[in-house]
């Protein structure tokens, strides 16, 4: 199947950031879309918005027939999310139309252009965005599908189309069921290789067998930037490259905290970049955007274009989201799912404001999860002077007998935690002691976004 040959796609599972940012692409090649999801969110509506028909009930009535007719010219593409006993899937399935997995459409993709794939178990979407702004900003022919919403520009899809002769196609490498061997890149970011997704790869030595199998992929004339920290568990090759905070060939150094903003210094043997003023806070982020200046120099930005780049870029929603920022109240909301990653943003509050009372509101994603990482997360929270923690949210799973939040309750030593459902939330909090708030987690704690925005500012 040729991408070029394909006219109309149906999307199982649409609202979906991955599927909801390739579905756009789609849109934007003047491509009919069309797609099912089980929940309307804020993010179908948008799509609907944009011209793009899609329905949420489970009946294969519903499917267009000029999918069900478009065996030369039409696809369909679903999600790992949808299950085994989807009625539309399982009809899908059976006509005479290809149906692809996400990742296998995405490396259909990346076959069309110069490919950079950022790859990693935490940093995937922040070092994505940043590239993507660095070089949309300095008005390079930059096309990107993003796993998250780019607050500059609204949206996980972002395009400077000129031509695709010298365009860059930025794209997030998921290690979630090895999807990111589909890719067919041309530069490789590796930024961490923590455990996770166990339930796919068992131990932590097959997911460094599945990160080496994506770097393999690169040919003599790419090139793959890697953490620094990760320098004995991928294999060395000449045109591998590290980066780090303080270490590796491209770093970060001089890193201060003023006025809310983290300010380095790039440095390498070739350039020096000083002063970079970063409005995303923390010291991941700060090795984040090491990364995206790594790859953006190679790209053909100067020194200018990456100072100015990163001084107007803003983040992406639910990555260290200010929802409130007052001399009184400091309110973030983050997609933390993983104890690294809580580590990660309850340290950068804790370095923000380390004389002010923080609270964390944590929803476990996932029951393998939570089985695996209770002690972790435990760990991980107990940074925070008040835990509510919130049931499990299964996303794809079915549960699993004995996995509950109580796992990763016994471990936090705080004594001022509490055990609640979503629903109990508001009222547990007490307004008179927040000084510094956290929401963490993947699920569906971003629904408490705004009420809990909206009590506070009352």
């Amino acid at each position: 199947m040729n991408i070029e040959n394909i006219h109309i796609v149906y999307f199982v599972g649409i609202g979906g950031i991955g599927m909801s940012a390739l579905a756009r692409w789609f849109k934007n090649r003047g491509v009919k879309v069309y797609g099912y999801d089980r929940t309307r969110t804020a993010l179908t509506d948008q799509l609907s918005g944009e011209g793009i028909s899609i329905h949420y009930t489970d009946d294969v009535t519903l499917i267009p027939n000029e999918v069900i007719t478009a065996s030369r010219t039409g696809c369909v593409v679903y999600t790992a999310a949808i299950p085994d006993n989807h009625s539309e899937f399982n009809y899908l399935k059976t006509l005479d139309i290809p149906v692809l997995k996400r990742s296998e459409m995405l490396g259909m993709i990346s076959e069309t252009a110069y490919t950079v794939a950022i790859s990693g178990t935490h940093g995937k979407t922040t070092t994505s965005a940043m590239i993507t702004h660095l070089l949309k900003h300095a008005n390079r022919n930059v096309t990107a599908l993003l796993g998250g919403i780019s607050t500059n520009y609204k949206t996980n899809f972002i395009t400077n189309h000129s031509g695709i002769d010298d365009m860059i196609l930025v794209l997030e490498a998921d290690e979630f069921d090895r999807s990111f061997l589909q890719l067919q890149p041309d530069y490789v970011v590796v930024t961490s290789m923590d455990a996770d997704h166990l339930d796919v790869y068992e131990n932590t030595r097959n997911i460094e067998i599945s990160f080496n199998e994506l770097v393999d992929k690169v040919g003599t004339g790419g090139r793959v930037l890697i953490n620094d920290k990760l320098t004995d568990r991928i294999a060395w090759r000449e045109n591998l490259y590290t980066y780090g905070l303080e270490n590796g060939m491209y770093r970060a150094e001089n890193i201060r905290i003023t006025k809310g903003l983290f300010i380095f210094d790039f440095v390498d043997t070739e350039i020096s970049i000083r002063d970079i003023q970063l409005h995303q806070p923390g010291y991941h982020n700060v090795e984040n955007a090491v990364a995206a200046i790594k790859v953006c120099l190679d790209s053909g930005l100067n020194g200018d274009d990456i100072k100015q780049g990163l001084s107007t870029y803003r983040g992406v929603k639910r990555r260290f989201e200010y929802v409130i920022n007052t001399s009184k109240l400091v309110y973030v909301d983050d997609y933390a799912h993983h104890p690294v990653e809580i580590d990660a943003c309850l340290g950068s509050l804790r370095a923000l404001y380390p004389s002010k009372r923080l609270t964390a509101i944590f929803q476990p994603h996932l029951y393998s999860r939570t089985r695996d990482f209770a002690a972790g997360f435990g760990s991980s929270l107990s940074a925070a002077d008040e835990i509510l923690l919130l049931d499990i949210y299964p996303a794809r799973e079915k549960p699993i007998p004995g996995v509950t939040s109580k796992l990763i309750f016994e471990h936090i030593e705080s004594e001022n935690k509490k055990l609640l459902s979503r629903e109990k939330v508001l009222p547990a909090l007490d307004r008179d002691k927040l000084e510094v708030l956290a929401t963490l987690g993947a699920g569906d704690i971003d629904q408490l976004v705004e009420p809990i925005k909206q009590m506070l500012t009352e």
